[in-house]
């Protein structure tokens, strides 16, 4: 079971986005930003969806500054292809930020990504 946390404005609609999926492998949690940062950290939880108004920085600001630009990757404005999700998944990447208007097209893209690797 991989456990996604979600947090930010939007986290509510993440969590229906993917949780409407019907993905049984995915356990999707609400939940802040201190509390996720620290479960990655542990080893308690696989990947964190923040959102803000923007996705600029705001959606991932605690998350960057507890796990390191390396662990974080934010769409912006910006709505990535199925190719440019794998190769951030492929890169390590655990923490994405996008934008709340972004919420219908990228949490399933990420959950879908997410859940065929295993």
């Amino acid at each position: 079971m991989t456990k996604i946390l979600t947090g930010g404005v939007g986290k509510v609609e993440v969590t229906k986005a993917i949780g409407g999926l019907g993905i049984d492998s995915l356990d999707i949690v609400q939940s802040s930003d201190m509390d996720a940062a620290m479960k990655l950290r542990a080893g308690q939880a696989d990947y964190f969806l923040g959102t803000c108004h923007t996705g600029a920085g705001a959606s991932l600001g605690v998350l960057v500054g507890l796990m390191g630009s390396a662990a974080c990757h934010t769409f912006g404005r910006s709505v990535p292809s199925e190719e440019e999700v794998g190769t951030l998944l492929t890169a390590g990447k655990k923490v994405f930020g996008f934008s709340m208007d972004q919420i219908d097209v990228i949490a399933p893209l990420l959950a879908r990504s997410i859940a065929a690797r295993g």
